[in-house]
């Protein structure tokens, strides 16, 4: 095979959220300097080996690597059974509390939230239960400039009032308009992770708008019977959904092994949504302004 099982890492905030868990995802960890106790949640999107057979070595290592915080594991509820099928058969115990969510829905729901983003969960249309994921950052308060601070003698309580989008009004009668003295911040960006799924409609109302989709492309068009034998999607497919759900970009992934040359994949998706790239191991897509620049 010539790429790794399915292992996403999504930092918002430096808060790192781990989405998939394929066979070998803890080498990659190491591999790409990627802290394994940074990361507090794990996303699976449903039970084929090939998107968690990495899990229960993971936590394995999380235990004997020292880790005592807890770690939320939001899953199929067959996750939970295997994993204490294994702790019982091999006498293993956590230093640390591991607790179990499902994410299985039959329409968007939230399965996470703070104060800075929102992850909703949605259904995906594959052979068994399987799960999408959409994370959405939240937008941050107002900018107020630090000379409008100075200007003002602003306090801490008067800043976060117009941050806040609040008028302030003085004990002297001044009144600070929160619309002249702050500056309304960027809308919050969104990524979506599609894993295994064929052509969906219900999958394209539940990201719309996403600035980053991540969709599974195991085929070509010429290969569409097989595909949809196997609830999978063709590059074609994946680009129609990034086209008619107004995404800003789409990376491709999940190939089938038949493609030693993934070339004609991406050439058929940018013909339908050119803002298209491959997944490949070690990619970073870091957002800057309204585009996502590639580092490796």
């Amino acid at each position: 095979m010539r790429h790794h099982p399915t292992a996403q890492v999504v930092n918002i905030h430096d808060k790192y959220f781990l989405v998939d868990c394929g066979e070998g995802t803890q080498m990659q960890l190491r591999r790409y300097k990627v802290k394994m106790q940074r990361i507090h949640h794990v996303f699976i999107s449903h039970l084929h080996g090939d998107h968690f057979f990495g899990f229960n070595g993971l936590i394995s290592t999380m235990h004997l690597l020292g880790r005592t915080k807890p770690l939320h594991v939001h899953a199929p509820s067959g996750l939970k059974l295997l994993f204490e099928a294994q702790q019982a058969v091999g006498e293993m115990r956590l230093d640390f509390e591991l607790i179990f969510h499902s994410n299985v829905c039959q329409e968007p729901r939230q399965l996470y939230e703070d104060n800075t983003l929102e992850v909703w969960g949605f259904p995906l249309d594959h052979r068994i239960e399987c799960t999408g994921f959409l994370f959405k950052e939240k937008r941050r308060k107002a900018n107020i400039s630090r000379s409008a601070i100075q200007e003002y003698g602003l306090t801490v309580s008067e800043i976060l009032s117009l941050k806040n989008g609040k008028d302030v009004c003085r004990i002297d009668g001044t009144v600070l308009k929160a619309e002249e003295l702050t500056q309304m911040a960027p809308p919050g960006r969104s990524y979506a992770f599609c894993s295994d799924t064929k052509y969906s409609e219900r999958v394209i109302d539940a990201i719309q708008g996403v600035d980053l989709l991540y969709h599974e492309a195991t085929f070509l068009e010429d290969m569409r019977t097989r595909a949809l034998q196997t609830h999978h999607s063709t590059a074609k497919d994946a680009a129609n959904v990034a086209l008619k759900s107004g995404a800003g970009a789409l990376v491709l992934g999940h190939f089938s092994a038949r493609y030693v040359d993934e070339t004609p994949l991406l050439e058929e998706a940018s013909a339908v949504f050119p803002a298209t790239i491959l997944a490949k191991e070690g990619l970073v897509l870091v957002p800057r302004g309204e585009a996502f620049v590639t580092e490796l």
